[in-house]
C-alpha cells in the first residue's frame, strides 16, 4: 500500500464580487489528487482536495517543499497497521518535516489542502464515509445524520442595489436556509444599516441574519458598528477586527453582549489557543470558524479541538468557515455546531452533494466512501481532470 503520486492544479475561482479587504477578481484555489496503488472496483483509489476560498492556490509550494517529502518517504512508514490503511498522522508528519514552527501562512494551506486528499483516499480505503470514519474512531461511532448550515453571501457587486441583495436572500431561504450572511465594512455605516434593513424585510428577525466585516475594522470603527448592531439582535457579528488582534476582539465584548464569531483565518492549534486565552471570546454564546483546509488539515484540527475542549469551550461552538464538504463531513463527525455554505459563489467548489437538499437550515451527507465529492457532479469533473 503506498502513495504513487500527488498531483496539483490551480484552478479559477474569480467573481466580480468583493467584501470589506479584498475582490475576488484574480482568486484561484488548488485541487490536488493523491493517487494510491491501492485498488476498488478495478480502479486506482485517488484521494480529492481543495483549499478553501480567500487564500490562492498553493502548487508551488507544495511542488518545491511538501509533496516529494511524502513521494521520497519509505512507503512503510506511512501506513496505519492497526487500520490497514494509510496513516494520515505519519503522512502530516512527513509533510511538515524540516519546518520551523510559527510562521502559520501560506504553508499551512498547502499541507491542509495535501491532508484533505488523503483523509478523502482513507476514507475511501476502508470503503466508508468520512463523517462515519471520523464517529467511529474518535466519537465512539456517534456521528449526526444531519449539519446545521446557513448561507453566506451579500458580497459587495458592482451595481448591486438594495432589491437584487433581497432578492439573493430571498433564494437562500427559498432552498432550505434558515439564517443567511451578509458582508458589511466596505460601504459607510448608514448604508450598510440600510442594507441591514433591507435583508431583515426579507428573513424576518435579526436571529437569522449574521453579518461579517472580514477583519476590517480599527477598535473605534468595530464599536461604532456594535452599538449600531446592538438593537437587531443579529445572529452573530464576525470578524470586526484584524484576526490577530486579540486586544481588539476582548474590548468589543465589553461593548457587544450579542455573539460574535472569528477564527478563519487563524491557522494552527497555537492561535486558535490564544484567540481563546486573550480574545475575549465567551464560550457560552461566541463563535469559532477554524477551516480545516487553510490550517494545515484535519490533523492539526484535532489539536485545535483539544486546545478548545482544555479551555472550556464545546465543539459545539465551532462552525467552520469554507463552504465545503469536508468541513461538512468534520461537522457530523466530530460533533460540531455546523457548517457554512456558499449555495451560489465559488463553484464548483462550494455547496454539497447535488442530490441531497438543505430542509429548515440542515443538510445530510451522502453515504459514499470518502469526502463525497462524487457526488457533486461539477466539482468530480474538475478533480478527476487533475488526476488524468
Amino acid at each position: 500500500m503506498r502513495i504513487i503520486d500527488i498531483r496539483e492544479k490551480t484552478a479559477s475561482i474569480a467573481s466580480p464580487i468583493a467584501n470589506a479587504y479584498i475582490d475576488f477578481s484574480k482568486m484561484t484555489c488548488s485541487v490536488v489528487a493523491v493517487v494510491t496503488d491501492v485498488i476498488r472496483d478495478g480502479k486506482p483509489v485517488i484521494g480529492y482536495g481543495f483549499n478553501s476560498n480567500g487564500r490562492y492556490g498553493q502548487g508551488a509550494l507544495m511542488r518545491d517543499r511538501f509533496i516529494n517529502r511524502v513521494l521520497e518517504a519509505d512507503p512503510e512508514s506511512l501506513i496505519d497497521r492497526e487500520n490497514d490503511n494509510l496513516d494520515p498522522f505519519a503522512i502530516w508528519k512527513t509533510l511538515m518535516t524540516n519546518e520551523k514552527p510559527g510562521g502559520h501562512g501560506e504553508r499551512s494551506v498547502a499541507v491542509g489542502t495535501i491532508d484533505m486528499a488523503v483523509w478523502d483516499a482513507v476514507a475511501k480505503i476502508a470503503g466508508v464515509p468520512l463523517w462515519k470514519l471520523l464517529a467511529d474512531r474518535y466519537r465512539g461511532g456517534v456521528a449526526d445524520k444531519k449539519v446545521w448550515v446557513y448561507a453566506a453571501g451579500g458580497y459587495y457587486y458592482p451595481g448591486k442595489d438594495h432589491k437584487q441583495l433581497q432578492d439573493e436572500m430571498r433564494s437562500y431561504l427559498d432552498r432550505g436556509y434558515k439564517v443567511v450572511k451578509m458582508k458589511i465594512g466596505a460601504a459607510s455605516l448608514d448604508e450598510d444599516l440600510r442594507r441591514i434593513d433591507a435583508v431583515l424585510d426579507v428573513v424576518g428577525d435579526g436571529q437569522y441574519l449574521a453579518v461579517d466585516a472580514n477583519g476590517r475594522f480599527d477598535l473605534e470603527t468595530a464599536v461604532a458598528y456594535a452599538k449600531a448592531l446592538r438593537p437587531y439582535g443579529l445572529f452573530w457579528y464576525e470578524e470586526a477586527g484584524d484576526p490577530l488582534d486579540y486586544a481588539l476582539q476582548a474590548e468589543l465584548a465589553n461593548h457587544y453582549e450579542r455573539p460574535m464569531a472569528t477564527g478563519e483565518n487563524l491557522f494552527s492549534h497555537q492561535d486558535a489557543r490564544n484567540l481563546l486565552r486573550h480574545g475575549g471570546m465567551r464560550p457560552d454564546r461566541d463563535w469559532v470558524q477554524f477551516d480545516c483546509a487553510l490550517s494545515y488539515g484535519l490533523v492539526e484540527y484535532f489539536r485545535t479541538l483539544d486546545v478548545m475542549k482544555g479551555l472550556g469551550w464545546s465543539s459545539r461552538r465551532v462552525v467552520p468557515h469554507g463552504g465545503h464538504q469536508m468541513s461538512l463531513n468534520i461537522a457530523a463527525g466530530l460533533h460540531l455546531g455546523g457548517n457554512e455554505s456558499y449555495p451560489d459563489v465559488f463553484q464548483p467548489f462550494g455547496g454539497f452533494a447535488d442530490g441531497i437538499a438543505v430542509e429548515d437550515g440542515y443538510v445530510g451527507l451522502p453515504e459514499i466512501p470518502g469526502v463525497g465529492f462524487e457526488e457533486k457532479s461539477a466539482l468530480i469533473k474538475v478533480m478527476r481532470e487533475v488526476a488524468a
